[in-house]
Protein backbone atom coordinates (compact mmCIF):
# COMPACT_ATOMS: atom_id res chain seq x y z
CA UNK A 1 0.00 0.00 0.00
CA UNK A 2 1.24 3.49 -0.83
CA UNK A 3 2.49 5.89 1.81
CA UNK A 4 -0.28 8.35 0.96
CA UNK A 5 -2.97 5.72 1.48
CA UNK A 6 -1.56 4.77 4.90
CA UNK A 7 -1.41 8.43 5.94
CA UNK A 8 -4.98 9.03 4.78
CA UNK A 9 -6.36 5.94 6.51
CA UNK A 10 -4.52 6.75 9.73
CA UNK A 11 -5.97 10.26 9.66
CA UNK A 12 -9.45 8.89 8.95
CA UNK A 13 -9.15 6.38 11.81
CA UNK A 14 -8.15 9.02 14.35
CA UNK A 15 -10.80 11.46 13.05
CA UNK A 16 -13.43 8.72 13.25
CA UNK A 17 -12.56 8.04 16.89
CA UNK A 18 -12.91 11.74 17.68
CA UNK A 19 -16.22 11.99 15.77
CA UNK A 20 -17.70 8.92 17.46
CA UNK A 21 -16.86 10.25 20.92
CA UNK A 22 -17.73 13.92 20.40
CA UNK A 23 -20.61 13.86 17.91
CA UNK A 24 -22.29 10.50 18.46
CA UNK A 25 -21.43 10.13 22.18
CA UNK A 26 -20.02 6.63 21.80
CA UNK A 27 -18.07 5.21 24.71
CA UNK A 28 -14.32 6.01 24.24
CA UNK A 29 -13.39 2.34 24.67
CA UNK A 30 -15.72 1.25 21.85
CA UNK A 31 -14.58 4.13 19.66
CA UNK A 32 -10.89 3.31 20.04
CA UNK A 33 -11.39 -0.37 19.21
CA UNK A 34 -13.48 0.50 16.14
CA UNK A 35 -10.80 2.97 14.99
CA UNK A 36 -8.09 0.34 15.48
CA UNK A 37 -10.08 -2.25 13.52
CA UNK A 38 -10.71 0.17 10.65
CA UNK A 39 -7.03 1.11 10.43
CA UNK A 40 -5.85 -2.49 10.46
CA UNK A 41 -8.28 -3.61 7.76
CA UNK A 42 -7.74 -0.63 5.44
CA UNK A 43 -3.93 -0.76 5.60
CA UNK A 44 -3.72 -4.41 4.58
CA UNK A 45 -3.08 -6.15 7.88
CA UNK A 46 -5.96 -8.55 7.25
CA UNK A 47 -8.62 -9.70 9.69
CA UNK A 48 -6.53 -12.15 11.72
CA UNK A 49 -3.53 -9.87 12.13
CA UNK A 50 -5.74 -6.86 12.91
CA UNK A 51 -7.42 -8.71 15.77
CA UNK A 52 -4.05 -9.98 16.98
CA UNK A 53 -2.50 -6.49 16.96
CA UNK A 54 -5.47 -5.00 18.86
CA UNK A 55 -5.31 -7.75 21.49
CA UNK A 56 -1.52 -7.65 21.74
CA UNK A 57 -1.47 -3.85 22.03
CA UNK A 58 -3.97 -4.04 24.87
CA UNK A 59 -2.11 -6.85 26.60
CA UNK A 60 1.34 -5.30 26.24
CA UNK A 61 0.44 -2.03 27.91
CA UNK A 62 -1.51 -3.83 30.63
CA UNK A 63 1.52 -6.01 31.30
CA UNK A 64 3.61 -2.86 31.67
CA UNK A 65 1.34 -0.68 33.81
CA UNK A 66 -1.87 -2.52 34.72
CA UNK A 67 -0.85 -3.51 38.24
CA UNK A 68 0.96 -0.22 38.76
CA UNK A 69 -2.18 1.77 38.01
CA UNK A 70 -4.28 -0.47 40.26
CA UNK A 71 -1.79 -0.24 43.15
CA UNK A 72 -1.55 3.53 42.82
CA UNK A 73 -5.31 4.04 42.84
CA UNK A 74 -5.72 1.75 45.87
CA UNK A 75 -3.07 3.68 47.83
CA UNK A 76 -4.84 6.92 46.92
CA UNK A 77 -8.23 5.59 48.01
CA UNK A 78 -6.88 4.67 51.44
CA UNK A 79 -5.14 8.05 51.87
CA UNK A 80 -8.44 9.71 51.05
CA UNK A 81 -10.28 7.62 53.62
CA UNK A 82 -7.70 8.48 56.29
CA UNK A 83 -8.11 12.22 55.69
CA UNK A 84 -4.41 12.61 54.88
CA UNK A 85 -5.01 15.15 52.11
CA UNK A 86 -6.98 17.58 54.26
CA UNK A 87 -4.28 17.45 56.91
CA UNK A 88 -1.53 17.93 54.34
CA UNK A 89 -3.19 21.11 53.06
CA UNK A 90 -3.48 22.41 56.62
CA UNK A 91 0.22 21.74 57.13
CA UNK A 92 1.10 23.57 53.92
CA UNK A 93 -0.91 26.57 55.08
CA UNK A 94 0.95 26.73 58.38
CA UNK A 95 4.37 26.33 56.74
CA UNK A 96 4.03 28.57 53.67
CA UNK A 97 1.29 31.00 54.69
CA UNK A 98 -1.72 32.03 52.60
CA UNK A 99 0.17 34.14 50.05
CA UNK A 100 2.31 31.23 48.87
CA UNK A 101 -0.45 28.64 49.05
CA UNK A 102 -1.20 28.56 45.28
CA UNK A 103 2.39 27.46 44.62
CA UNK A 104 2.62 25.07 47.58
CA UNK A 105 -0.71 23.40 46.86
CA UNK A 106 -0.22 23.03 43.10
CA UNK A 107 3.31 21.64 43.43
CA UNK A 108 2.25 19.20 46.16
CA UNK A 109 -0.68 17.94 44.08
CA UNK A 110 1.45 17.64 40.93
CA UNK A 111 4.29 15.72 42.58
CA UNK A 112 3.19 13.90 45.73
CA UNK A 113 -0.50 13.07 45.37
CA UNK A 114 -0.72 11.54 41.89
CA UNK A 115 -1.63 8.10 43.20
CA UNK A 116 -5.09 9.49 43.89
CA UNK A 117 -7.74 9.33 41.17
CA UNK A 118 -8.03 12.84 39.68
CA UNK A 119 -11.73 13.45 40.33
CA UNK A 120 -11.40 12.16 43.89
CA UNK A 121 -8.39 14.39 44.57
CA UNK A 122 -10.23 17.37 43.13
CA UNK A 123 -13.33 16.76 45.24
CA UNK A 124 -11.14 16.50 48.36
CA UNK A 125 -8.90 19.48 47.73
CA UNK A 126 -11.27 21.99 46.11
CA UNK A 127 -13.32 22.81 49.24
CA UNK A 128 -10.09 23.33 51.16
CA UNK A 129 -8.74 25.58 48.41
CA UNK A 130 -12.00 27.54 48.36
CA UNK A 131 -11.86 28.17 52.09
CA UNK A 132 -8.28 29.38 51.73
CA UNK A 133 -9.05 31.68 48.78
CA UNK A 134 -10.15 34.75 50.82
CA UNK A 135 -6.84 34.64 52.72
CA UNK A 136 -4.87 34.73 49.46
CA UNK A 137 -6.34 38.09 48.43
CA UNK A 138 -8.98 39.71 46.21
CA UNK A 139 -8.26 37.31 43.38
CA UNK A 140 -7.77 34.37 45.73
CA UNK A 141 -10.46 32.26 44.07
CA UNK A 142 -8.83 32.71 40.67
CA UNK A 143 -5.35 31.89 41.94
CA UNK A 144 -6.40 28.82 43.94
CA UNK A 145 -8.62 27.46 41.15
CA UNK A 146 -5.79 27.88 38.64
CA UNK A 147 -3.30 26.27 41.01
CA UNK A 148 -5.63 23.26 41.42
CA UNK A 149 -6.21 22.88 37.68
CA UNK A 150 -2.52 23.14 36.76
CA UNK A 151 -1.34 20.85 39.55
CA UNK A 152 -3.94 18.17 38.83
CA UNK A 153 -3.56 18.06 35.05
CA UNK A 154 0.23 18.37 34.91
CA UNK A 155 0.70 15.69 37.52
CA UNK A 156 -1.49 13.12 35.82
CA UNK A 157 0.59 13.02 32.61
CA UNK A 158 4.05 14.15 33.67
CA UNK A 159 4.58 12.63 37.11
CA UNK A 160 4.77 9.00 38.23
CA UNK A 161 2.50 7.45 39.48
CA UNK A 162 -0.06 9.55 37.59
CA UNK A 163 -2.11 7.27 35.35
CA UNK A 164 -1.21 9.18 32.19
CA UNK A 165 2.50 9.10 32.98
CA UNK A 166 2.33 5.37 33.72
CA UNK A 167 0.51 4.71 30.44
CA UNK A 168 3.01 6.75 28.40
CA UNK A 169 5.98 5.06 30.05
CA UNK A 170 4.49 1.63 29.39
CA UNK A 171 3.67 2.41 25.76
CA UNK A 172 7.11 3.81 24.98
CA UNK A 173 9.13 1.40 27.11
CA UNK A 174 10.47 4.14 29.37
CA UNK A 175 11.76 2.82 32.73
CA UNK A 176 9.48 4.23 35.42
CA UNK A 177 12.40 5.45 37.49
CA UNK A 178 13.61 7.49 34.54
CA UNK A 179 10.07 8.78 33.91
CA UNK A 180 9.84 9.78 37.57
CA UNK A 181 13.10 11.72 37.56
CA UNK A 182 12.62 13.54 34.27
CA UNK A 183 8.96 14.12 34.98
CA UNK A 184 9.91 15.71 38.28
CA UNK A 185 12.55 17.85 36.58
CA UNK A 186 9.89 19.07 34.13
CA UNK A 187 6.79 19.35 36.29
CA UNK A 188 8.24 21.56 39.04
CA UNK A 189 9.28 24.50 36.81
CA UNK A 190 6.24 24.02 34.57
CA UNK A 191 3.81 24.33 37.48
CA UNK A 192 5.69 27.16 39.20
CA UNK A 193 6.09 29.25 36.03
CA UNK A 194 2.50 28.67 34.91
CA UNK A 195 1.00 29.60 38.28
CA UNK A 196 3.22 32.71 38.34
CA UNK A 197 2.07 33.78 34.86
CA UNK A 198 -1.60 33.31 35.71
CA UNK A 199 -1.22 35.09 39.06
CA UNK A 200 0.36 38.04 37.25
CA UNK A 201 -2.56 38.22 34.81
CA UNK A 202 -5.18 37.98 37.55
CA UNK A 203 -3.57 40.68 39.72
CA UNK A 204 -3.37 42.96 36.67
CA UNK A 205 -7.13 43.05 36.22
CA UNK A 206 -7.94 39.97 34.15
CA UNK A 207 -10.20 38.61 36.90
CA UNK A 208 -13.54 40.22 37.67
CA UNK A 209 -15.07 38.75 40.86
CA UNK A 210 -18.50 40.08 39.94
CA UNK A 211 -18.60 38.24 36.61
CA UNK A 212 -16.19 35.37 37.18
CA UNK A 213 -17.39 34.10 40.57
CA UNK A 214 -20.70 32.73 41.78
CA UNK A 215 -22.03 34.41 44.89
CA UNK A 216 -24.05 32.44 47.39
CA UNK A 217 -24.07 31.71 51.09
CA UNK A 218 -22.78 28.43 52.44
CA UNK A 219 -23.55 27.01 55.86
CA UNK A 220 -20.77 25.04 57.47
CA UNK A 221 -21.32 22.63 60.34
CA UNK A 222 -18.40 22.92 62.72
CA UNK A 223 -19.38 20.50 65.46
CA UNK A 224 -18.95 16.95 64.23
CA UNK A 225 -20.38 15.52 67.42
CA UNK A 226 -23.72 17.27 66.89
CA UNK A 227 -24.07 15.46 63.56
CA UNK A 228 -24.46 12.13 65.29
CA UNK A 229 -25.71 12.85 68.78
CA UNK A 230 -28.85 14.71 67.86
CA UNK A 231 -29.06 14.41 64.11
CA UNK A 232 -26.91 17.46 63.40
CA UNK A 233 -27.93 20.46 61.34
CA UNK A 234 -27.91 18.26 58.24
CA UNK A 235 -29.95 15.50 59.87
CA UNK A 236 -27.48 12.89 58.72
CA UNK A 237 -28.20 10.47 61.57
CA UNK A 238 -31.58 10.84 63.26
CA UNK A 239 -31.95 9.96 66.92
CA UNK A 240 -33.18 6.39 67.18
CA UNK A 241 -36.53 5.66 68.71
CA UNK A 242 -36.97 3.13 71.50
CA UNK A 243 -37.46 0.15 69.21
CA UNK A 244 -35.38 1.29 66.25
CA UNK A 245 -32.63 -1.31 66.06
CA UNK A 246 -31.62 -0.25 62.54
CA UNK A 247 -31.35 3.37 63.56
CA UNK A 248 -29.37 2.36 66.65
CA UNK A 249 -26.97 0.37 64.48
CA UNK A 250 -26.55 3.37 62.18
CA UNK A 251 -25.82 5.57 65.15
CA UNK A 252 -23.26 3.10 66.51
CA UNK A 253 -21.55 2.92 63.09
CA UNK A 254 -21.41 6.72 62.89
CA UNK A 255 -19.93 6.97 66.39
CA UNK A 256 -17.31 4.41 65.36
CA UNK A 257 -16.41 6.44 62.24
CA UNK A 258 -16.07 9.65 64.26
CA UNK A 259 -13.83 7.83 66.73
CA UNK A 260 -11.76 6.47 63.83
CA UNK A 261 -11.44 9.97 62.35
CA UNK A 262 -10.09 11.23 65.67
CA UNK A 263 -7.67 8.32 65.84
CA UNK A 264 -6.41 9.04 62.32
CA UNK A 265 -6.03 12.71 63.21
CA UNK A 266 -3.90 11.75 66.20
CA UNK A 267 -1.45 9.89 63.97
CA UNK A 268 1.50 11.97 62.67
CA UNK A 269 0.86 13.06 59.08
CA UNK A 270 4.26 11.78 58.02
CA UNK A 271 3.22 8.31 59.20
CA UNK A 272 0.13 8.33 56.95
CA UNK A 273 2.18 9.40 53.92
CA UNK A 274 5.35 7.43 54.71
CA UNK A 275 4.55 4.27 52.66
CA UNK A 276 3.85 6.31 49.51
CA UNK A 277 6.98 8.41 50.02
CA UNK A 278 9.05 5.24 50.50
CA UNK A 279 7.67 3.83 47.21
CA UNK A 280 8.63 6.93 45.24
CA UNK A 281 12.04 7.06 46.93
CA UNK A 282 12.72 3.42 46.04
CA UNK A 283 11.78 3.98 42.39
CA UNK A 284 14.00 7.07 42.18
CA UNK A 285 16.88 5.24 43.90
CA UNK A 286 16.71 2.43 41.35
CA UNK A 287 16.84 4.92 38.47
CA UNK A 288 19.81 6.77 39.96
CA UNK A 289 21.73 3.52 40.51
CA UNK A 290 21.03 2.48 36.92
CA UNK A 291 22.41 5.77 35.64
CA UNK A 292 25.46 5.36 37.86
CA UNK A 293 25.79 1.71 36.68
CA UNK A 294 25.73 0.44 40.26
CA UNK A 295 24.16 -2.98 40.73
CA UNK A 296 22.82 -4.52 43.93
CA UNK A 297 20.37 -7.45 43.74
CA UNK A 298 18.35 -6.45 46.81
CA UNK A 299 18.09 -2.78 45.87
CA UNK A 300 17.31 -3.70 42.27
CA UNK A 301 14.43 -5.89 43.43
CA UNK A 302 12.79 -3.47 45.88
CA UNK A 303 13.29 -0.52 43.51
CA UNK A 304 11.40 -2.21 40.70
CA UNK A 305 8.28 -0.02 40.33
CA UNK A 306 5.89 -2.94 40.77
CA UNK A 307 7.57 -4.07 44.00
CA UNK A 308 8.03 -0.49 45.27
CA UNK A 309 4.35 0.34 44.81
CA UNK A 310 3.37 -3.01 46.32
CA UNK A 311 5.43 -2.11 49.39
CA UNK A 312 3.63 1.25 49.49
CA UNK A 313 0.25 -0.45 49.18
CA UNK A 314 0.95 -2.92 51.98
CA UNK A 315 2.40 -0.20 54.18
CA UNK A 316 -0.55 2.11 53.60
CA UNK A 317 -3.02 -0.67 54.41
CA UNK A 318 -1.25 -1.37 57.73
CA UNK A 319 -1.20 2.33 58.60
CA UNK A 320 -4.85 2.52 57.62
CA UNK A 321 -5.78 -0.36 59.92
CA UNK A 322 -4.06 1.37 62.82
CA UNK A 323 -5.64 4.72 62.01
CA UNK A 324 -9.21 4.06 60.85
CA UNK A 325 -9.79 0.33 61.30
CA UNK A 326 -10.06 -2.69 59.03
CA UNK A 327 -13.66 -1.96 57.95
CA UNK A 328 -12.88 1.43 56.46
CA UNK A 329 -9.70 0.17 54.83
CA UNK A 330 -11.74 -2.50 53.04
CA UNK A 331 -14.28 0.15 52.07
CA UNK A 332 -11.52 2.29 50.57
CA UNK A 333 -10.05 -0.68 48.68
CA UNK A 334 -13.47 -1.52 47.20
CA UNK A 335 -13.83 2.09 46.08
CA UNK A 336 -10.35 1.99 44.56
CA UNK A 337 -11.13 -1.14 42.54
CA UNK A 338 -14.27 0.54 41.22
CA UNK A 339 -12.31 3.61 40.13
CA UNK A 340 -9.36 1.76 38.60
CA UNK A 341 -11.45 -0.44 36.27
CA UNK A 342 -12.36 2.27 33.79
CA UNK A 343 -8.83 3.68 33.85
CA UNK A 344 -7.30 0.30 33.05
CA UNK A 345 -9.62 -0.48 30.15
CA UNK A 346 -9.26 2.97 28.61
CA UNK A 347 -5.47 2.83 28.91
CA UNK A 348 -5.42 -0.64 27.34
CA UNK A 349 -7.48 0.24 24.27
CA UNK A 350 -5.37 3.37 23.83
CA UNK A 351 -2.45 0.99 23.56
CA UNK A 352 -4.38 -1.04 20.98
CA UNK A 353 -4.73 1.97 18.68
CA UNK A 354 -1.06 2.89 19.13
CA UNK A 355 -0.02 -0.69 18.28
CA UNK A 356 -2.22 -0.70 15.16
CA UNK A 357 -0.71 2.60 14.02
CA UNK A 358 2.76 1.10 14.41
CA UNK A 359 1.79 -2.13 12.60
CA UNK A 360 0.32 -0.15 9.71
CA UNK A 361 3.78 1.23 8.96
CA UNK A 362 3.23 4.90 9.78
CA UNK A 363 6.55 5.03 11.62
CA UNK A 364 8.54 4.11 8.53
CA UNK A 365 6.75 6.78 6.52
CA UNK A 366 7.36 9.52 9.08
CA UNK A 367 10.99 8.47 9.36
CA UNK A 368 11.55 9.56 5.77
CA UNK A 369 10.52 13.13 6.58
CA UNK A 370 12.43 13.71 9.83
CA UNK A 371 16.16 14.18 10.25
CA UNK A 372 18.28 14.26 13.38
CA UNK A 373 16.55 17.53 14.29
CA UNK A 374 14.66 16.57 17.42
CA UNK A 375 12.52 19.71 17.67
CA UNK A 376 10.30 18.90 14.69
CA UNK A 377 9.06 15.46 15.79
CA UNK A 378 8.56 16.60 19.39
CA UNK A 379 6.55 19.60 18.22
CA UNK A 380 4.52 17.31 15.95
CA UNK A 381 3.67 15.04 18.90
CA UNK A 382 2.70 18.07 20.97
CA UNK A 383 0.42 19.41 18.22
CA UNK A 384 -1.27 16.02 17.63
CA UNK A 385 -1.91 15.58 21.35
CA UNK A 386 -3.21 19.14 21.67
CA UNK A 387 -5.63 18.79 18.74
CA UNK A 388 -6.88 15.43 20.00
CA UNK A 389 -7.44 16.80 23.47
CA UNK A 390 -9.40 19.79 22.18
CA UNK A 391 -11.65 17.39 20.27
CA UNK A 392 -11.97 14.44 22.65
CA UNK A 393 -11.44 15.99 26.05
CA UNK A 394 -9.41 13.06 27.41
CA UNK A 395 -5.86 13.72 28.52
CA UNK A 396 -4.92 10.03 28.52
CA UNK A 397 -6.38 9.18 25.09
CA UNK A 398 -4.78 12.19 23.40
CA UNK A 399 -1.37 11.58 25.00
CA UNK A 400 -1.24 7.85 24.18
CA UNK A 401 -2.44 8.32 20.60
CA UNK A 402 0.04 11.11 19.87
CA UNK A 403 2.94 9.19 21.42
CA UNK A 404 1.97 6.07 19.45
CA UNK A 405 2.40 7.95 16.18
CA UNK A 406 6.07 8.74 16.79
CA UNK A 407 7.09 5.77 18.95
CA UNK A 408 8.10 3.51 16.01
CA UNK A 409 10.71 5.93 14.68
CA UNK A 410 12.22 7.09 17.98
CA UNK A 411 15.21 4.68 17.71
CA UNK A 412 15.88 5.78 14.11
CA UNK A 413 16.04 9.42 15.15
CA UNK A 414 18.14 8.70 18.21
CA UNK A 415 15.35 10.35 20.18
CA UNK A 416 15.02 9.28 23.81
CA UNK A 417 11.50 7.87 24.34
CA UNK A 418 11.15 9.82 27.58
CA UNK A 419 11.16 13.02 25.51
CA UNK A 420 8.28 11.71 23.39
CA UNK A 421 6.37 10.83 26.55
CA UNK A 422 6.88 14.30 28.02
CA UNK A 423 6.03 16.06 24.74
CA UNK A 424 2.84 14.00 24.34
CA UNK A 425 1.90 14.68 27.95
CA UNK A 426 2.52 18.40 27.49
CA UNK A 427 0.35 18.53 24.37
CA UNK A 428 -2.50 16.64 26.00
CA UNK A 429 -2.83 19.45 28.55
CA UNK A 430 -3.77 22.03 25.97
CA UNK A 431 -7.24 23.58 26.26
CA UNK A 432 -9.01 21.69 29.03
CA UNK A 433 -12.54 22.86 28.29
CA UNK A 434 -16.23 21.96 28.42
CA UNK A 435 -15.70 18.36 27.28
CA UNK A 436 -13.69 17.68 30.44
CA UNK A 437 -15.22 16.56 33.72
CA UNK A 438 -12.45 18.47 35.51
CA UNK A 439 -13.73 21.70 33.99
CA UNK A 440 -17.22 21.35 35.45
CA UNK A 441 -16.02 20.06 38.81
CA UNK A 442 -13.72 23.07 39.15
CA UNK A 443 -16.56 25.41 38.23
CA UNK A 444 -18.96 24.07 40.83
CA UNK A 445 -16.53 23.26 43.64
CA UNK A 446 -14.60 26.53 43.40
CA UNK A 447 -17.67 28.74 42.96
CA UNK A 448 -16.81 30.06 39.50
CA UNK A 449 -18.93 31.03 36.54
CA UNK A 450 -18.30 29.36 33.19
CA UNK A 451 -16.46 32.49 32.10
CA UNK A 452 -14.25 32.30 35.20
CA UNK A 453 -13.53 28.60 34.70
CA UNK A 454 -12.46 29.23 31.10
CA UNK A 455 -9.84 31.58 32.51
CA UNK A 456 -8.59 29.49 35.41
CA UNK A 457 -8.86 26.01 33.91
CA UNK A 458 -8.79 26.33 30.12
CA UNK A 459 -6.28 29.18 29.84
CA UNK A 460 -4.29 28.20 32.94
CA UNK A 461 -3.66 24.60 31.88
CA UNK A 462 -3.00 25.70 28.27
CA UNK A 463 -0.28 28.02 29.57
CA UNK A 464 1.20 25.03 31.40
CA UNK A 465 1.06 23.01 28.17
CA UNK A 466 3.05 25.63 26.27
CA UNK A 467 5.54 26.14 29.12
CA UNK A 468 6.11 22.38 29.31
CA UNK A 469 6.93 21.91 25.61
CA UNK A 470 9.22 24.95 25.70
CA UNK A 471 11.12 23.23 28.52
CA UNK A 472 11.11 19.81 26.79
CA UNK A 473 12.76 21.10 23.61
CA UNK A 474 16.03 22.17 25.33
CA UNK A 475 16.08 18.81 27.14
CA UNK A 476 16.29 17.11 23.73
CA UNK A 477 19.67 18.76 23.18
CA UNK A 478 21.05 17.01 26.24
CA UNK A 479 19.45 13.54 26.06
Amino acid sequence: MSDVAILINTTVAVAAVVLMIVRFKFNPVVSLVVGSAYLGLTTGLGTAETVEVISTGFGDIMAEVGLLIAFGVLVGAMLKEMGAIQRLVGTLLRVFGPKRMPYAMSLTIATLLQSIFLDVLLVISAPLARNLAPKVGRVGTARMATALAIGLECGIVLMVPGVGALALAGLLGVPLGKMLIFGLILVIPTVAISVAIMSFLFTRGWWNPEKDEEHFHQTVVDDEEDQWTDGGSGGTTPRPDAGGRVAQAQRTATVTEVTAERAAHDRPLILLLAPLLVSLLLIATGAILDIAEISNPVVSFVSEPLIALLIGLIGTSFVGRLSIGQHRVQKAIASGFSESGQILILTGVGGSLAATIAAAGLGDILGKYFTANHAAPLLMVWVIAAVLHVAVGSVTISAITAAGVLAPIAPTLGLDPVLIALAAGAGSLFAVHVTSNTFWLLQSLMGQTTRGTLKTCSVGVSVASVVAILLVLPMSLVL
